[in-house]
């Protein structure tokens, strides 16, 4: 749709998104937590969508950008918590903890 809007970020947040992807900290890092390798390119990509939204080029550019916006937010949302939160404390609360006893 082009109305003229701005893109959902500004197009130096994916250029940086993709500088740090590719740095060796972040690809060590995202190793050792899900034990692949990160994978950068959509990072360019959408920059250079952007860059074409803002220069009002390409309605495709547009929705290719909003698109890859609402799949990385569902990406976000599809890891559950890893515990149960609770609403209120366990009723024991203020009792010292059991550290001294045998097992």
């Amino acid at each position: 749709t082009s109305d003229g809007s701005p893109p959902p970020r500004s197009c130096e947040d994916y250029w940086w998104e993709w500088k740090h992807c590719r740095g060796l900290r972040h690809a060590f890092h995202h190793y050792y937590a899900h034990g692949e390798l990160p994978t950068c390119g959509r990072w360019r990509e959408d920059y250079e969508a952007c860059r074409a939204w803002e220069k009002g080029r390409a309605a495709a550019a547009q929705e290719a950008l909003c698109k890859s916006e609402r799949a990385r937010v569902m990406e976000n949302q599809k890891y559950a918590p890893v515990w149960t939160l609770r609403k209120n404390p366990p009723p024991d609360w203020y009792l010292p903890l059991d550290q001294d006893k045998p097992n």
